[in-house]
């Protein structure tokens, strides 16, 4: 069965995407991002030192050939920022895909739903394919897929906070809705997280800081590829329907009794 995640046009095996950043050194960070078996890697570009050519960045550690690049405007606090960052990572890169992302507290790290549908409304008419970060906001996930959007990311809960899913109700609201694939990205702790977001058919999630800051990055990274693939096979393969009372497996009839067991 062909079941591939597709973005623009892009086919994935992969519904596990990563990110590159909070890793302790980059051998980790490249062991953990082969484990994981993700074909989708962002970067933050405005993170990216970009004035000594003669110094190595992330970007020098992959084989783009093997990796889709998803550029991020992580650190923008406006969508002129934003905006402009995408423009960088595109001269930088050579990619039109960017993950839009517009946090102007960096206590909290919770998206600006007015600055991100600015800054992807223009970016689509630019010619972005843009995927953007959003609150578990059903409402804002549809404008966003009405403006050209190719994906809706809500989050699971405040970035790097390793909180689980705390948006579920409205997560199952935007996946009903939505027309464009959803990622579920930021706040995911652990791979049964993951899965839990597969399961109620979301198609695909991000994952960073969980990876990144395990005691073993590489393990946790497989773990993550195998709970991702766990959950959509139980969301294809659909649950059983939730009960008041409890259902016997075995069958009731025919059930030895002491009164029939000596006879």
């Amino acid at each position: 069965m062909d079941d591939a995640l597709v973005i623009d046009g892009k086919r994935f095996t992969s519904r596990l995407m990563v990110g590159t950043g909070r890793h302790r050194n980059m051998q980790e960070m490249v062991e953990s991002i082969e484990a994981s078996g993700a074909q989708i890697v962002t970067v933050a570009i405005r993170r990216l030192d970009l004035d000594d050519p003669a110094e190595k960045s992330i970007l020098d550690f992959f084989d783009w050939d093997k990796y889709t690049i998803l550029p991020n405007t992580a650190g923008c606090k406006t969508a002129e920022e934003a905006v402009f960052t995408a423009h960088l990572a595109r001269e930088v890169t050579g990619s039109s895909w960017i993950k839009v992302e517009v946090i102007p507290n960096p206590r909290y790290l919770l998206p600006d739903p007015v600055g991100t549908f600015e800054a992807c409304r223009q970016l689509v008419d630019e010619g972005y394919c843009v995927l953007p970060y959003i609150h578990a906001d059903p409402v804002l996930a549809m404008k966003l897929e009405e403006v050209g959007c190719a994906t809706v990311m809500p989050l699971g809960s405040a970035i790097g906070s390793g909180q689980g899913i705390q948006t579920l109700d409205e997560i199952k609201i935007i996946v009903a809705e939505a027309n464009v694939p959803v990622v579920v990205d930021a706040g995911l702790g652990v791979p049964s997280e993951a899965s839990q977001s597969l399961e109620v058919g979301a198609d695909a999630v991000l994952v960073n800081s969980a990876i990144a800051q395990a005691q073993d990055p590489a393990l946790m990274a497989d773990a993550f590829r195998l709970g991702v693939e766990a959950g959509r096979k139980a969301y294809l393969a659909g649950r059983i329907a939730r009960k008041d009372l409890g259902t016997a497996s075995s069958p009731a009839e025919g059930v030895a009794t002491a009164a029939t067991a000596g006879s």
